[in-house]
């Protein structure tokens, strides 16, 4: 007689159940790592594009962040204009709402004071109306002084690498606040929202735990 080899339906039944579980315990850990990674190619490629957008500006229409007088879309000069012109933006909101960390250097008060860009890839881009004359050179830093006290200085943005989807929560350090950490600042899982300083003619992460999702540890 030929002997059969094989799995009773119990062993097989008790197989599944097994794989069943230990899925159901990695998943969630595979989704959050997989969407960080995701999130993390975005910020880095949007804060690429507005890099170029700046320095396309002053080759063809040769004004930089410094020289900004004002964010009225008639404007020519204006912050809004530079990257409206210069970027594949297929919305503009002037009244939209994005999370914010709450610090006076990159908060931006009620969702009536921004202007918010959509890009053709999901992307937004928000930074208040008031901000004008970006510059390193007598910086102050509070975002809402430039274009109100006619004081030149730094100026604030915030990106949300996938518009209006959640989780938009802003990027924080591993067990520490957004600006926390120093040298020692690490973010093991990317969110979506990330503040970005301006000045002359630099776009840079404008937290501790957005250097570190850029550049791999914070400064």
């Amino acid at each position: 007689m030929t002997k059969r080899f094989g799995f009773t339906l119990a062993e097989v039944l008790i197989t599944l159940g097994i794989i069943g579980v230990v899925a159901a315990m990695t998943m969630p850990t595979l989704m959050n790592s997989t969407n960080g990674a995701q999130y993390k190619t975005a910020y880095k490629k949007a804060l690429s594009v507005l890099s170029q957008a700046v320095v396309l500006n002053v080759a063809l229409d040769d004004y930089d962040l410094s020289q900004t007088t004002s964010t009225t879309t008639n404007d020519n000069a204006s912050l809004y204009n530079l990257f409206n012109n210069r970027m594949n933006v297929v919305k503009t909101d002037g009244n939209a709402y994005t999370a914010t960390p709450t610090s006076s250097n990159v908060k931006f008060g009620d969702k009536t004071s921004n202007y918010t860009l959509y890009f053709n890839d999901g992307i937004t881009f928000t930074f208040p109306k008031n901000a004008s004359n970006c510059t390193e050179g007598n910086a102050t830093t509070n975002a809402a002084d430039n274009g109100t006290d006619g004081t030149p200085g730094y100026c604030y943005g915030v990106i949300d690498v996938n518009g209006e989807k959640n989780p938009n929560k802003l990027v924080n350090c591993d067990g520490k606040n957004w600006n926390a950490g120093g040298e020692d600042c690490k973010v093991t899982n990317p969110t979506d929202i990330y503040p970005v300083i301006m000045y002359d003619q630099t776009v840079l992460p404008a937290t501790r735990a957005a250097e570190a999702v850029l550049y791999g540890a914070g400064k």
